[in-house]
């Protein structure tokens, strides 16, 4: 196998790696593959992909090296078997900004270019309208190899730091699993009594739309780090009223663990003379 500018190597086949190489070579691409679980290679290779007997072959097949493993600890372990230099290195693995930024100076230190990713989708949306993928490191690395990261789906390019694509990642998934928990609260309470979960799903999502403009207004808030404009449903009235959350749910039956964290915080900040105030400032008790 010999390295060019136009193939690609994909080291991990779960769900998620065997996406991205499908994408791949759904788009014309050269693409070697290397999995722990060899057999996981044997669909991509009936669509034209070469399976390499080890990750170190994998690497020196392309100059273009993606990797989708489980964790940081998997990822260091697989690169630690080849060698990076000459290559670019693209960790799609969910991570952290640290991880991302000490993996970047270990590529880097031997020989490599390093970009760090995460990946906004799931398997099957890959090369989807909706799909969207985090990058950073080098503006130069991410434009030189934008055409293959484009088969995946959009790429958003955030900045030089390599723990820029993790830190967005994170974030957006921690809106996505603080609006979880309201979801799962929400039925919780809705069985309680034998309801439909179903039935009340329209409710729910109509609601959720309808208060999603707070995205919007909490970030001009929390960057000018002024929480008394137009002040409607001050945090003092919204602790008070955020009482009959967990009485209501004792009630029926459901834990309020979920909602407590939230609950603590909000009295917290209210004991502090901040209850005039936007429930937006309770940010700043997580500032540490």
């Amino acid at each position: 196998m010999s390295g060019n500018a136009t193939s690609a190597t994909v080291l991990g086949l779960g769900a998620m790696g065997g996406a991205l190489a499908g994408a791949l070579l759904g788009a014309g691409r050269p693409v070697t593959v290397w999995n722990r679980s060899a057999d996981k290679t044997k669909p991509l290779v009936e669509r034209g992909a070469v399976a390499a007997e080890s990750a170190a072959e994998a690497v020196a097949a392309s100059e273009l090296v993606i990797v989708c493993l489980l964790d940081d600890a998997s990822v260091r372990e697989v690169l630690a078997t080849a060698s990076p230099a000459g290559r670019t290195v693209v960790n799609l693995t969910n991570g952290t900004p640290r991880q991302a930024r000490e993996l970047a100076e270990w590529v880097t230190e031997r020989g490599g270019t390093f970009l760090d990713g995460g990946i906004m989708a799931v398997p099957p949306m890959i090369g989807q309208p909706g799909a969207f993928v985090f990058y950073s490191g080098p503006k130069d690395v991410f434009d030189t190899h934008r055409a293959a990261f484009d088969t995946f789906g959009g790429s958003n390019y955030v900045g030089e730091d390599p723990g820029l694509a993790a830190l967005h990642d994170l974030a957006l998934l921690s809106g996505m699993y603080g609006q979880f928990t309201g979801i799962l609260q929400a039925y919780a309470l809705i069985r309680s009594e034998g309801l439909s979960a179903v039935e009340f799903a329209p409710l729910l999502s109509g609601w959720l739309t309808a208060m999603s403009s707070f995205v919007q207004q909490a970030a001009v808030e929390v960057d000018s780090g002024d929480y008394a404009q137009d002040v409607v449903s001050n945090l003092g009235m919204q602790a008070a009223a955020f009482e009959n959350l967990p009485i209501a749910a004792a009630d029926q039956g459901v834990s309020s663990e979920l909602l407590a964290p939230l609950h603590q915080l909000l009295l917290r900040r209210a004991a502090d003379g901040h209850g005039a105030e936007n429930l937006t400032s309770v940010i700043e008790l997580l500032k540490k």
